[in-house]
């Protein structure tokens, strides 16, 4: 029985110091887990990251709200965009030309009326954009050089500027007009009309265009 007694206190011992091994073992593998754990944990530097990312949402998000206050900022755009839209559009205009020569005069002239017949008052700058459509090609009218400023253009009202042109009184068949092309100013989308004026053009020499434009608002001021 002693023998069986101190071979049980032998295992116990055994068992005792595998146990604290086990435990020494574990307590080893700590620090290697901490950095583990702290590694794990990095995301929560994250933290810091995810401040920083607060800050980035922050700073994303100054745009995106400077982007919702920026509606009203792109509001004010949209109005800066719509004080630049406040610019007649072509679509917004009723155009019309009418021939408006005076007995004696040396030119023709040709009168254009914009009517604004949108929903709002708008703009024009000083000088439309204006072709002779001719048997012999196109003929673009050159600007007079007066700078009398933009004009407004009241809902529902109208405004006119003339065109000039050299009357044929040559006796020769000149150059027929056939139609006037009409831009309004910083559009490009044209329309075409009818030509009102006479018939054809005295032939040139080419050293430049015979057909003037005069300023929005010139219309009986001889271009």
């Amino acid at each position: 029985m002693r023998v069986h007694k101190i071979t049980f206190a032998a295992v116990a011992v055994a068992a005792g110091l595998s146990l604290t091994a086990c435990q020494n073992g574990d307590d080893a593998a700590a620090p290697g887990g901490g950095p583990s754990s702290a590694s794990t944990a990095s995301p929560a530097p994250s933290a810091p990251s995810t401040t920083g990312g607060a800050d980035q949402s922050g700073g994303k998000g100054s745009p995106a709200v400077a982007g919702g206050k920026g509606t009203a900022a792109g509001t004010g755009s949209d109005k800066g965009g719509a004080s630049g839209s406040d610019k007649c559009r072509t679509g917004d205009l009723e155009i019309t030309a009418i021939d408006s020569t005076i007995g004696g005069d040396t030119d023709g002239t040709v009168a254009v009326q914009f009517k604004n017949h949108g929903s709002r008052d708008c703009t024009l700058s000083e000088y439309a954009g204006v072709d002779l459509k001719t048997d012999a090609g196109s003929i673009s009218a050159k600007r007079t050089g007066q700078h009398p400023g933009p004009t407004t253009l009241k809902k529902g009202a109208a405004v006119s500027f003339g065109v000039t042109y050299p009357l044929n009184t040559s006796g020769g068949s000149g150059v027929r007009v056939t139609g006037l092309v009409v831009t309004p100013p910083d559009e490009t989308k044209s329309v075409s009309l009818a030509w009102p004026g006479a018939a054809t053009l005295p032939v040139t020499d080419g050293s430049g265009s015979p057909v003037k434009v005069g300023p929005i608002g010139s219309a009986g001021q001889g271009g």
